[in-house]
């Protein structure tokens, strides 16, 4: 019997977390109306000490965000298209903090080039933030978004749409 995305997402994130020596169940949440159509892997924090929370969360949450690339990476791997799907790994809230904190980057950005008519360039995001911003600023239909540089520097842009003449 095949199993279903989330519970593969499930199965393999408490696997990996037991191989870390951070046994801990993992539960499958619909993810929330606003964030794109994501499997969410919540890791349960309640049987964690700070310091194991602190470990899976890393600086600036870059130790989630290896775990998120890799659940994507791996769980989507040899897999038709119509069976892939993005998989979002969240600890203690963080991502939907985080994505308010991106909210108001993009805010912050869309009001500086209005006001200035200069493009500015965000400081450095990951692919998964970068890819936030850019569906935060759709909305905007004046502005527009581009990434520029490479990897592990690769920056977002936002400026002001150039009208044709």
């Amino acid at each position: 019997m095949e199993t279903s995305r989330e519970q593969r997402g499930q199965q393999w994130l408490e696997e990996v977390l037991q191989y870390a020596a951070i046994p801990t169940s993992v539960r499958s949440e619909k993810s929330p109306e606003f964030w794109e159509d994501s499997c969410w892997l919540v890791i349960d924090e309640k049987s964690l000490a700070p310091e194991q929370i602190q470990a899976l969360m890393g600086a600036e949450g870059d130790v989630l965000d290896s775990l998120q690339y890799l659940a994507n990476t791996i769980l989507n791997l040899g897999r038709e298209p119509e069976q892939q799907g993005a998989f979002t790994v969240d600890l203690a809230g963080y991502r939907l903090r985080r994505y308010s904190e991106l909210q108001a980057i993009a805010d912050q950005a869309a009001s500086q080039v209005r006001e200035t008519g200069n493009e500015v360039e965000l400081k450095a995001l990951s692919a998964a933030e970068r890819r936030q911003v850019h569906t935060i600023l759709k909305e905007h239909a004046d502005l527009e978004t581009q990434s520029r540089g490479q990897e592990p520097d690769r920056r977002l842009v936002v400026s002001l749409i150039k009208e044709t003449p």
